[in-house]
């Protein structure tokens, strides 16, 4: 399987990013052999529309699920029609977060857990 991790930086022991569509780099992980390659987002400098535009970047670079601490609901959505399943794992590195992965320790997500940035307003 390949699953993509937002991180720091671009290696299998770089902390993973809390953020997924405003993160700097994704670590796509083939988990079988943990051979690696890392993607900049340049999603994560648009004014809107980063997690959806993130999705078709790990999308397209042919990952099967995300590994991530929060994702939106757009983004949530946007992988979800896409087929591509959701972990949620927080705190860690790369290796850390596709290992829980392999050991079974990652249920797969049934949600956004961000709110949308509407909601922010006060």
């Amino acid at each position: 399987m390949r699953v993509a991790i937002p991180a720091t930086d671009r290696d299998l022991d770089a902390p993973t990013d809390p953020r997924f569509g405003r993160c700097q780099v994704f670590v796509i992980v083939e988990t079988d052999d943990m051979s690696f390659q890392a993607l900049d987002n340049d999603a994560a400098l648009q004014g809107s529309g980063a997690g959806i535009a993130a999705v078709q970047l790990v999308a397209n670079a042919g990952a099967d699920a995300v590994i991530a601490a929060h994702l939106g609901p757009n983004a949530f959505s946007a992988l979800n029609a896409g087929g591509l399943k959701v972990y949620n794992f927080a705190g860690g590195t790369v290796r850390q977060a596709v290992e829980a992965l392999k050991a079974g320790q990652l249920p797969e997500t049934g949600g956004a857990n961000v709110p949308p940035i509407s909601a922010w307003a006060v």
